[in-house]
């Protein structure tokens, strides 16, 4: 039907855009991550009265990690605030003083969805309700800036996203296109001996999605290793790695590859029986 070569750099022309794509695609699920991430490191300040009973703290903080919009919850006494401060200083303000003027807190990191001021802000409302809380502080402005940022990071990368899908399918399409035209002749031998449209295109679909399936694998591959190479130049990556979300990624690509190939096949093949022979030349 095809001389081997020829489907090699159709192969290897695929895989690389979509190679490309998962790139892409990866940098997106890293970008979701670090947002979850740096998201879940704002702290709520849950301060509470001097008098507080150690027992009413524990009961605090074991209420708050039971709360949905919670991720963690630790209890910071006021030694050890003060012992923090200290340490912030450089010296020991202690000294100058003959009360601990800190109160004991509860440190409160929220789920990476909480984190706007319209959901802390209820938040606030709903833990200012305990009689042992004093006050309840964030960094606003910090969750403002951090959350716009993070928009305009998401828009920018899914503009390039789209672009580049589109750009994929193109070049997809056009290499499987040239890929088939030296078969032009041969289809429309077939067609002159009165074989039927499904008799001439079902060979070319198989050999389609055996194209579409190795490009994927081959594009899959090399994203695995770009993944394995830049975990271990940047270990960091490796705590936020989704593997669900690379997961569906990966599928993603196998999927797309076999889709484009296939239905590029087919329109090739449709259009040459759809043509005269004289058109062929």
């Amino acid at each position: 039907m095809k001389k081997a070569p020829s489907y090699i750099y159709s192969i290897i022309g695929i895989s690389l855009v979509l190679f490309l794509l998962g790139t892409i695609g990866w940098m997106a699920i890293n970008g979701r991550s670090l947002s979850r991430y740096f998201k879940e490191q704002v702290e709520l300040q849950v301060i509470l009265h001097d008098n507080t009973r150690e027992e009413k703290t524990k009961a605090l903080e074991t209420m708050l990690q039971q709360q949905p919009f919670v991720s963690k919850a630790t209890v910071v006494t006021k030694e050890e605030a003060a012992a923090q401060m200290t340490r912030e200083m450089g010296e020991d303000f202690m000294q100058l003083l003959d009360v601990n003027p800190l109160y004991t807190s509860i440190k409160v990191n929220l789920h990476s969805d909480y984190v706007n001021t319209d959901s802390i802000d209820k938040i606030k409302t709903f833990l200012m309700q305990s009689n042992i809380v004093r006050e309840v502080s964030y960094e606003r402005t910090v969750v403002d800036k951090m959350n716009a940022n993070l928009r305009k990071v998401g828009i920018v990368l899914g503009v390039i996203a789209l672009i580049l899908f589109i750009a994929v399918v193109i070049i997809i399409d056009n290499t499987v296109r040239l890929a088939m035209f030296s078969n032009r002749l041969l289809i429309k031998t077939m067609q002159m001996v009165g074989a039927t449209r499904w008799f001439i295109a079902r060979p070319f679909d198989k050999r389609a999605i055996v194209t579409g399936l190795l490009s994927g694998l081959i594009a899959v591959a090399g994203l695995a290793l770009l993944m394995y190479f830049a975990g271990s130049v940047l270990s960091e990556l490796n705590a936020i790695r989704d593997y669900a979300s690379l997961t569906v990624l990966m599928i993603a690509i196998l999927l797309l590859g076999v889709l484009i190939s296939v239905l590029s096949t087919h329109r090739s093949v449709v259009k040459y029986l759809k043509l005269k022979l004289d058109d062929l030349y």
